[in-house]
């Protein structure tokens, strides 16, 4: 492995939710403000002409507590099987990073507008992407265990 890697933020999350929760994500809207120290005014220039964005961030209310490394019921729900945490999306990951797609609702300046978007008030940005559908596998090839939906029934 190579050294440490510095992540510096491009902005950060301004959100209802300021308390960590599962579910219920679907009616949730945020803005993501970019940071104008990092971007010029025009870095969000026809971006409204998507519908969905990825989002890349970091989980930081984890700071200093113990990560996943290995397997464990997906969200401690002992009733399931263990696996790793590569098989699951849990926040407990070594580099504490999220990735999330989420609608986006407007554009102003270099503050985004979206919605679904499961990151709490205050969580740093480290990217912002366009969703482009040219990069999603055919859905028709995508498979999954039984047990995401069992867990996920309620996320949005």
């Amino acid at each position: 492995m190579t050294g440490d890697l510095a992540l510096t933020p491009v902005g950060s999350v301004r959100s209802p939710r300021a308390v960590p929760a599962y579910d219920h994500w679907g009616g949730v809207v945020s803005e993501i403000h970019l940071d104008p120290g990092v971007f010029a005014p025009d870095a969000t220039a026809g971006l409204e002409d998507f519908s969905h964005l990825e989002v890349v961030f970091r989980f930081h209310l984890l700071e200093g507590q113990e990560v996943l490394t290995g397997a464990a019921p997906p969200r401690g729900r002992v009733e399931l099987p263990a696996v790793g945490v590569l098989a699951q999306r849990a926040k407990e990951r070594p580099n504490h990073l999220g990735v999330s797609r989420c609608e986006l609702v407007g554009v102003d300046g270099l503050v985004l507008r979206v919605r679904r978007l499961d990151a709490l008030d205050g969580t740093p940005v480290l990217d912002v992407k366009p969703h482009l559908r040219c990069f999603v596998p055919d859905e028709g090839t995508v498979r999954e265990p039984d047990w995401v939906r069992e867990v996920m029934h309620a996320y949005y």
